[in-house]
């Protein structure tokens, strides 16, 4: 069962940002005429930047609905009709909802040219419908089919309000179940993308909610990027860079350790690298775990660095022991032939009997720990000693914690 915590936990930032423009809209006041270009040059200027970190760090989705977005917006600046407003609240739903059916492909490399022609191509829509009456090619009968009831508007007509929902819903189905910071904050752009369209008709309220839509779209690609920068995606660990960020802000007194899984080669020569990619996880989840206040890190390969900040290692030693034993008695099912390699897929047939015929794994740890000393008062050098106490883990015969 997934924690409330961790399903909230991604929703503060795009949530705080949609509850900020509702405050600057009901509380505050319109601009002053010497600043009211700011309701244009600002959900110009933030949706531009968004689009332009989408496709910086190739996130496909954020770059169309970012991209869309920016292209709803400069739309009704240029052409602020009925029938306009109408094929933009249909419009960039569409886009969004596509994008969320379609598997991720980024935003460069040439997959972003489909969503550009497809964007051209309503461009060129837009254009025609905003141009109606003021050129023979427009016309103008075909007008009156924006007073349907399925398309009548403002506000938000019934298509355009059964669109965003899908794509919203389209957007929480992606995030699920990982919730990471990219598919959240599509959902949040959406979201408010349509309280903007909601208040279409007040200035300073649409650009408010537009420019909490590039917001949104802004902060979720900078903090996706931080996170694939900053933790490993096999095991869901803080990596490499964070241990070095953290060893450099550690104080007074402390513990490290390393961990490596015994005979790994092995596991991936006999069994491959699929069953290697298991065992991994497997070590990751119990030094997860692990007691002392102690932050687990992949150091890389089948390498784990574990911190105790304000541990000594006479207290850290126990509780690492408990770790090596948790994994040393858990017996790791190889992933058959037939059982799903994805996350969601395997969660629905846990509980379910196994096949009498799966072969099970035991799994084992060398760990090595040290602390500060005279000789080492720097977090590389404890770093160092507690490598080189792990290697005399296994030189001993592995399957122990050793100092």
């Amino acid at each position: 069962m997934i924690e409330p915590l961790r399903l909230v936990r991604p929703a503060w930032v795009p949530a705080g940002i949609l509850a900020a423009a509702a405050l600057a809209v009901w509380f505050g006041r319109p601009l002053p005429d010497s600043l009211a270009g700011l309701q244009t040059f600002g959900p110009y200027a933030v949706l531009i930047v968004a689009t332009a970190l989408a496709w910086w760090f190739n996130r496909g989705r954020s770059f169309v609905v970012a991209a869309s977005l920016l292209a709803g917006f400069a739309a009704w600046h240029w052409f602020a009709t009925k029938p306009v407003y109408t094929a933009l609240v249909v419009l960039v739903p569409l886009n969004a909802l596509l994008a969320m059916i379609r598997p991720e492909q980024g935003a460069r490399h040439g997959a972003e040219l489909r969503w550009l022609a497809l964007l051209a191509l309503e461009a060129l829509l837009v254009l025609w419908i905003g141009s109606a009456g003021k050129s023979a090619l427009s016309g103008t009968a075909w007008l009156g089919m924006f007073d349907h009831w399925l398309l009548r508007s403002p506000p938000t007509p019934l298509v355009g309000r059964l669109l965003f929902a899908a794509a919203f819903a389209g957007a929480v189905w992606r995030a699920w179940p990982e919730f990471t910071p990219s598919q959240v904050g599509n959902a949040g752009a959406l979201a408010a993308f349509f309280a903007a369209a909601e208040w279409a008709q007040a200035p300073h309220a649409y650009a408010a909610f537009m420019v909490a839509a590039g917001l949104i779209l802004v902060v979720s690609v900078l903090h996706e990027s931080h996170r694939l920068a900053f933790r490993d995606q096999l095991t869901g660990l803080p990596g490499r860079r964070a241990l070095e960020e953290r060893l450099r802000s550690l104080e007074g007194s402390y513990t490290i350790a390393m961990a490596d899984v015994d005979h790994f080669k092995g596991f991936n020569d006999k069994h491959g690298h699929d069953v290697g990619d298991q065992v991994l996880r497997l070590v990751a989840g119990r030094l997860a775990q692990v007691g002392g206040g102690g932050t687990a890190y992949r150091y890389g390969g089948e390498e784990f660095a574990v911190v105790f900040p304000g541990l000594e290692p006479n207290d850290a030693e126990p509780v690492l022991e408990a770790t090596r034993a948790a994994v040393e008695g858990y017996k790791m099912a190889m992933r058959g032939e037939d059982r799903p390699k994805q996350a969601e897929a395997g969660a629905k047939r846990r509980g379910q009997a196994e096949p009498a015929q799966e072969q099970f794994l035991s799994v084992t740890v060398s760990i090595g720990l040290a602390g500060l000393t005279k000789k080492r008062s720097k977090p590389q050098q404890v770093l160092q000693a507690a490598d080189e106490a792990l290697y005399r883990a296994k030189k001993a015969g592995r399957n122990r914690v050793s100092r």
